[in-house]
């Protein structure tokens, strides 16, 4: 069954919350303190004083379920989509609600870029926000002065004064740069003539078209799962197991960027005693990267299918999908097809939630995706215990990325022989390359694994005109930066590129011109890292902010920029951290020409 999510408490609307429940009068709940301890002077609660209108307009907004942790950036969501910001007020009739700290509440809801608190005192912000993109690929095309001049418009009172423009780190739209979103409706290809006629209507999320659940159907879609369902017990174990061989025959790995052997990553979870719990994660947040997108608004059933055989032959009993906040379109249409997934009864017991994020890069490491879907902050998990052994809720948990899912159907249905075949010599397998940057048209590119930049520039009609191919990005914001003479690396886990100091990761190309100065490109994707450290560990936090501040300077120390991303590789909890120096010493090894000197500028 799909357990009621996000869109199904939204559609409770305006029900009011039985006072049996969460009272909805503003009466104080029960002391929640030690026996025979005063809360505070005169016996009144610590803290923040609730408001009692504050909290009925919350239990309201939230209808009649039952609270739960878990539950709570869904929440938020709703709050902030309510009226367009979290203040003070209403987050203490949260808390009360839930009977948890206001201090926990808002040090979830302050964690995210989507939620926007409001002290007191404090104004709330406009009523429409436009957020413009400013990471790399965007920043190549105009972004960062496009959010610049809209900026200034407004402040010039040539835009009301209730829209506000800010820069968004990424938005998974590198094949339409510049992007900008005005609330959940994205706007591919920005300026300021389009933007301005963004600002004065009202446009909501675009369905794309995309193959429905009929459609799937009638192509054969979920026959596996028709025969594992009629199967009885015995014959169900002998089938799980040899699809369980077929799929650990096969090359297929995570392509999300850790490159883990898909098979052997669902044999240890089986391994584990259950229940057993799944995280599907959706929230591709690396800038250079929209494969996701594509495949989940295009064939979204080829994604769910690979969940509902990971149920079966890992026995997963309940999943959760974890989406971009930036893709409203998907969760939209997920939410559509998960109804109809349930009609069916092919999910038999498995339960399927969609949890959204709230603009958080790091979260798309998986235990902080972890952690944010158990309602926290989503900060990464020291290891071990890994997530296959202790993950959603201390439970064993599979995680998978969307892509690796959607060849899971056709691996089990055509063989392993059959996918190993497909990629060059030494790189068996499919991929999906994000291409974005100088190329003429920046787009998806599936082929066999191991492609070079070369061929994937061919595939994108060549350079843009008028630039001359300098370097790339082959794996993404963290995978480093090769230079032009390097083209014909394979563009795959390990080998050359790893001996190169870059990995592929989820293999979204960037590709740079002679117009480009790889020293500001290489800022562009530390300011990046800075801004989406999560701030747990020091070498991350203290060190991407100090590797900007050196990068921006007039000349920079390159000795001591060198020792620092050798502390933050060495020391940060996790990969954001360990990585987030990568483009810095590729510029540093391969670009020192594009490096500024003060002596020069002068």
């Amino acid at each position: 069954m799909v357990v009621q999510g996000l869109h199904d408490i939204m559609a409770l609307g305006n029900k009011s919350m039985p006072e049996s429940v969460f009272p909805v009068d503003g009466t104080p709940p029960p002391e929640q303190g030690r026996q025979g301890k005063k809360r505070g002077p005169k016996g009144k609660p610590k803290g923040r004083m609730v408001i009692p209108e504050a909290r009925a307009t919350i239990a309201a907004l939230l209808g009649t379920i039952p609270l739960r942790r878990d539950q709570l950036i869904e929440y938020l969501h709703i709050i902030q989509d309510e009226y367009g910001h979290l203040s003070a007020a209403h987050l203490a009739g949260l808390a009360d609600l839930m009977k948890l700290p206001m201090a926990e509440v808002w040090e979830v809801a302050s964690f995210y870029d989507h939620f926007d608190l409001v002290s007191e005192g404090m104004e709330a912000p406009p009523a429409r926000t436009i957020r413009i993109c400013t990471s790399l690929s965007c920043m190549m095309q105009g972004g960062e002065a496009l959010l610049q001049k809209m900026q200034s418009m407004r402040s010039e009172g040539k835009i009301d004064a209730d829209v506000r423009f800010v820069p968004a780190p990424c938005l998974g739209a590198c094949d339409v740069a510049p992007a900008a979103a005005d609330g959940h409706h994205l706007v591919g290809y920005a300026n300021t003539d389009n933007l301005m006629r963004v600002i004065t209507t009202s446009t909501p999320h675009d369905i794309p078209d995309y193959i429905g659940f009929t459609a799937y159907r009638a192509a054969a879609g979920y026959a596996l799962i028709e025969a594992l369902n009629a199967a009885t017990d015995d014959a169900h174990a002998e089938m799980v197991s040899g699809l369980m061989s077929t799929l650990s025959d096969a090359a297929l790995r995570g392509l999300g960027g850790a490159g883990f052997p898909t098979g052997r990553k669902w044999s240890i979870v089986a391994g584990y005693d259950g229940p057993r719990l799944m995280a599907v994660n959706g929230d591709e947040g690396e800038p250079g990267t929209f494969k996701d997108r594509y495949y989940l608004s295009s064939d979204p059933h080829r994604m769910l299918e690979g969940v509902l055989l990971a149920s079966h032959m890992v026995g997963i009993t309940k999943c959760y999908l974890y989406i971009r906040d930036e893709y409203p379109e998907i969760i939209a249409l997920l939410t559509k097809e998960l109804a109809l997934l349930e009609a069916s009864g092919l999910l038999g017991s498995l339960e399927i939630e969609l949890r959204r994020g709230a603009g958080a890069y790091i979260c798309g490491e998986e235990s902080a995706m972890i952690e944010s879907i158990e309602g926290k902050r989503g900060l990464p998990r020291h290891r071990p215990p890994y997530v296959a052994e202790r993950g959603l809720f201390d439970r064993p948990t599979l995680v998978n990325n969307v892509e690796t899912l959607f060849w899971v159907r056709d691996i089990l249905e055509r063989g392993a022989d059959w996918y190993n075949d497909q990629g060059r010599e030494g790189h068996p397998g499919f991929r999906t390359y994000s291409v974005s940057g100088r190329v003429a048209q920046p787009g998806l590119v599936t082929t066999g694994a191991g492609a070079t930049v070369a061929e994937l520039i061919e595939a994108c009609g060549g350079m843009a005109d008028g630039h001359e191919f300098k370097g790339y990005l082959p794996g993404g914001a963290s995978g480093g930066i090769l230079p032009a003479h390097l083209a014909d690396v394979p563009l795959d886990f390990g080998g050359k590129l790893a001996e190169l100091g870059c990995f592929v990761g989820s293999h979204a190309i960037v590709v740079l011109s002679d117009k480009d100065n790889m020293w500001k490109a290489a800022t562009n994707l530390l300011q990046f890292f800075a801004h989406e450290s999560c701030g747990q560990c020091t070498p991350c936090r203290s060190g991407t902010e100090k590797a900007v501040s050196l990068m921006t300077s007039d000349a920079p120390d390159t000795a001591l920029l060198g020792e620092l991303a050798d502390i933050m590789a060495d020391a940060s909890i996790c990969g954001l951290g360990q990585a987030a120096s990568n483009p810095l010493i590729s510029a540093m090894t391969h670009f020192p020409g594009d490096i500024p000197d003060a002596a020069s500028e002068t």
